[in-house]
């Protein structure tokens, strides 16, 4: 069983064992244990000290096997991204060219600089250790942000965005950056991906702020403007299905599209319902899956059963209420796992002759 929850100064380790074998692409999760051990403490600062709006509070997660205690996995949520240090994308725009005299036609697209100072929210941060990886694991560490985000909604802006992985290999080669980037900041792409996680103020005093004609760029690199990893795939399925959309940015440094969503419109934000819990069984019973979080300032969340009882509130099984550290009376928001049309469907018996 796997159990979600925010991170703590204990898990330093944990989280280097995880990230031995993340490779290039998880800007934000360096292999620097200084690096991890500052962002553990804005993330255990976050959870305890909040102002009435979004700061900027950065939210990290991980996934735990309950029973070993083995970390799996981490997600993270920052509640507005910008302030005195923006955030850098391309904006894409795409122009169409013809001309009837010479009986030719041409799509244009350029990448324009853009940055962000009053931003929206972001997800961020997903990993998950290549040995835990299927549609459940990643779902669950993906979609449990946003019962958090529910729970805490004055706390987030009312959008968020998602800037996902893209095309660059296990050993930090872009072709993107190879024809664009390293003509601008003179060091290679692991480097730079680095350093801006310490400081991204170097983006700004290095790249040109004339538009790049994409059309112009070698082959390889025009194709990987707005794609994304093959292992990132899933992770953009997921998030489309929740009601994320392209946003028109992509990444400066390796090009993958930036998705965004109204924090209301989101599926398991709008579907999430708040119950109270009238019985505990250690029997096993019949439900769908539902991610299943505890409503206190402690997060947890699990993947288990609800059932809705005729005289009110509702059941969950006695392995999730002990995860999650209920007891009976307390309250849960919880969301099925899965959206209704990516429900399986039940096969129909085919009618006899």
């Amino acid at each position: 069983m796997f159990i979600i929850r925010p991170i703590e100064g204990k898990d330093l380790d944990g989280l280097m064992e995880l990230l031995e074998k993340s490779g290039h692409g998880l800007t934000s999760l360096p292999r620097d244990p200084e690096v991890l051990k500052k962002r553990i403490r804005i993330s255990e600062r976050s959870f305890t000290h909040r102002e009435e709006a979004p700061r900027g509070e950065d939210y990290l997660f991980v996934m735990e096997e309950l029973f070993t205690g083995k970390i799996v996995g981490v997600c993270a949520i920052i509640s507005k991204i910008g302030g005195f240090e923006p955030y850098y994308f391309y904006r894409v725009e795409k122009t169409h060219h013809e001309s009837k005299l010479v009986h030719v036609k041409n799509d244009i697209t350029s990448l324009h600089f853009h940055f962000i100072h009053n931003g929206p929210a972001e997800i961020c941060s997903l990993y998950l250790h290549p040995e835990f990886r299927n549609s459940q694991n990643g779902r669950f560490l993906s979609l449990s942000r946003f019962l958090f985000i529910a729970e805490n909604r004055k706390f987030f802006e009312d959008q968020v965005i998602a800037e996902m992985r893209g095309m660059v290999n296990d050993s930090g080669h872009s072709p993107f950056w190879d024809a664009v980037g390293k003509n601008f900041f003179k060091m290679d792409f692991p480097t730079a991906d680095y350093l801006s996680v310490k400081n991204k103020r170097f983006i700004e005093d290095l790249m040109p702020k004339y538009p790049i004609i994409a059309n112009l760029l070698p082959e390889d690199a025009h194709y990987v403007i707005g794609k994304v990893h093959p292992n990132t795939e899933p992770a953009k399925r997921i998030l489309e299905q929740e009601g994320f959309h392209f946003s028109g940015l992509v990444g400066i440094f390796e090009p993958g599209p930036v998705l965004i969503a109204d924090l209301d419109n989101i599926r398991s934000i709008k579907e999430s319902i708040v119950g109270e819990i009238k019985e505990i069984s250690d029997k096993s019973f019949k439900s769908e899956v539902f991610i299943i979080a505890r409503m206190s300032s402690n997060f947890r969340a699990v993947l288990g059963g609800v059932v809705k009882l005729k005289s009110g509130g509702y059941k969950i099984s006695g392995v999730a209420a002990a995860a999650l550290k209920l007891r009976l009376g307390d309250k849960i928001r919880f969301v099925s796992f899965r959206p209704k049309d990516q429900k399986k469907k039940k096969p129909t018996k085919k009618k006899k002759d």
